[in-house]
């Protein structure tokens, strides 16, 4: 990995925030109206809740912060991919000595940084708006959200090897891969409430054991082993394949000229 390029591509890409700080607002907005509807119904459930078992309904605002991460960390990957392949500079990145490695690892750091911003400004809303702190997570925190960014990072990289497949008409699926395994990821409710047919697709995702875990957390107070074991496993299996696919489409678009055609239309 060659570091300087790695600075480079991240830099590049935060240089589009300096200039245009209306960017910005995409970070904050969505974020902001995903707590305010969950919040707002959370408060509502609690009112009409045992006020013995509070945690159980609580757990909406640690699992609203916690598919930021997994959603914000994947957006990092594919959009990073998309602002160059809208400003027409895609060929240019890949006619300049970057590897494969450099563009992934700089993906991964934008991942990180949107992340960062979005999961701060979540916390510290859900602190001072619903009393709700993250924090009670504790350690558990660090690998439950560590997870959900590798998933993330997969997620964008299946994400872009699709759209270098198919073309600028499946750019959609920048924002939709991460809303289509939602269903099936237990970020609202238990595994246990699905259909069986659901959870056997709920079981093989890294990121349902995540907040399986984080309920477990909030609401009996104790760690949860078992499910961060499994969703380091899995992801270490996922992120290998995600990182063979786009390796595997890239050397195809290359042979094929399919990097030619984005900077054509």
């Amino acid at each position: 990995m060659q570091f300087h390029v790695v600075h480079a591509l991240v830099l590049r890409y935060l240089f589009l925030f300096s200039r245009a700080p209306i960017r910005l607002a995409e970070l904050m907005f969505w974020p902001l109206m995903n707590l305010l509807v969950w919040g707002n119904l959370t408060v509502y459930m609690q009112q009409r809740t045992d006020p013995s078992r509070p945690a159980e309904v609580t757990f909406l605002f640690g699992a609203v912060i916690l598919w930021d991460v997994l959603f914000r960390s994947q957006q990092g990957v594919a959009v990073f991919f998309l602002e160059d392949v809208w400003s027409r500079n895609l060929l240019n990145i890949f006619a300049a000595p970057v590897r494969i490695g450099d563009y992934l690892a700089a993906t991964y750091m934008v991942g990180l940084l949107r992340s960062a911003i979005t999961v701060t400004l979540l916390a510290v809303l859900t602190w001072f708006l619903y009393a709700f702190d993250i924090f009670r997570l504790g350690f558990w925190l660090l690998p439950f959200a560590g997870n959900l960014m590798i998933f993330g990072w997969a997620l964008g990289m299946i994400s872009t090897a699709l759209i270098l497949r198919f073309g600028p008409a499946a750019e959609t699926l920048a924002w939709a891969i991460p809303f289509f395994i939602q269903p099936f990821a237990a970020v609202f409710y238990t595994v246990e409430s699905m259909p069986s047919w659901m959870q056997k697709i709920a079981n093989i995702l890294p990121c349902t054991h995540v907040f399986e875990g984080m309920r477990t957390v909030l609401v009996k107070g104790r760690p949860d082993w078992s499910s961060l074991l499994w969703a380091t496993a899995l992801n270490l299996v996922l992120l290998a394949l995600a990182g063979w696919l786009f390796a595997h489409i890239m050397k195809v678009a290359r042979e094929r000229g399919l990097i030619t055609k984005f900077a054509t239309q």
